[in-house]
């Protein structure tokens, strides 16, 4: 017995390392090619072992350092901002839909579902912004359009507030004296971390990696966020490369170009500091499912 089960714990354990090592290993091949020297990406292609460590890549796209500074400034900034408001208008969405008594509960549920259904379109939601609330060349113009109610997430978090939460609690707080908005802040939210953390960590993806808003809405290169100015690089080094063949001053430049190098390099600095954050995150995942355990 002793023996089956130190040989399915071994099993566990190889499978979930395999699976560890297949899963960090397209990341570790992308970053030793950023770190791979041009002439050797050429003649032997992509390698997890690079024969020549160069770093003429990070030299490249850091080489206005200030900008690239900036654009992180910018992005933390508008994730952060943005990420928490739209967790709190989503939470206010959610929890009035999980009660019974809300009037009209339905139709707003309904109403809910139609936008993931039917969109306005592009044009008039950029008139929107751009004309009537004159967001253009604003930070607001890529906090706002993200606090737009995803549908999903608020129908996942009522779900979790409709299943999780048990009513004896609403009730209690209400015997207590407390009203809707103490309820909600003083019972319901410490008891909803694991959904918070999970709804946080979708807007804080889709935060840091838009590059869309910032592209229709800003022109000003200050206020590009690292994602965007990071694409708008790799489409210049793109265009270089296509126009080498006509003129022989760009030939020269591109031969002296990590062009190649450069593209694993983007993809290293847009994702890095997300995988850098998320191991200081992970406690709060762990104690918010805990502490939203319900204990008989």
């Amino acid at each position: 017995m002793n023996r089956m089960s130190f040989a399915r714990v071994s099993f566990i354990h190889l499978f979930f390392g395999a699976f560890a090592i297949v899963s960090i290993f397209p990341f570790l091949l992308v970053f030793m090619v950023s770190i791979t020297d041009e002439s050797s990406i050429v003649q032997n292609g992509y390698s997890i072992l690079p024969s020549k460590i160069n770093f003429a890549a990070y030299s490249f796209l850091f080489n206005d350092f200030a900008q690239i500074a900036r654009a992180y400034g910018v992005t933390i900034a508008v994730t952060l901002i943005g990420t928490t408001v739209s967790l709190l208008i989503t939470a206010l969405f959610a929890y009035p839909l999980s009660r019974k008594g809300l009037p009209l509960r339905r139709t707003l549920s309904f109403t809910l579902f139609f936008t993931m259904l039917f969109s306005g379109g592009m044009v008039p939601w950029y008139m929107t912004y751009v004309m009537t609330f004159g967001l253009k060349n604003t930070l607001l113009a890529m906090i706002i359009p993200g606090l737009m109610l995803s549908a999903f997430n608020v129908l996942l978090m009522r779900s979790f507030f409709a299943n999780t939460i048990p009513e004896s609690i609403v009730e209690s707080g209400t015997i207590d004296g407390a009203g809707e908005f103490t309820i909600f802040l003083k019972l319901i939210v410490p008891l909803s971390a694991p959904i918070m953390a999970t709804i946080g960590l979708f807007n804080l993806l889709a935060y840091w990696n838009d590059w869309y808003n910032c592209m229709l809405f800003i022109d000003k290169p200050e206020l590009m966020n690292i994602q965007y100015l990071m694409t708008k690089t790799l489409n210049n080094v793109q265009f270089l490369i296509m126009k080498a063949d006509t003129s022989s001053q760009v030939g020269d430049l591109i031969s002296k170009m990590p062009t190649e190098t450069v593209r694993m390099a983007l993809a290293i600095i847009g994702v890095a500091p997300l995988l850098l954050a998320y191991p200081f995150f992970q406690r709060f995942y762990i104690s918010g499912i805990t502490s939203g355990a319900v204990k008989g």
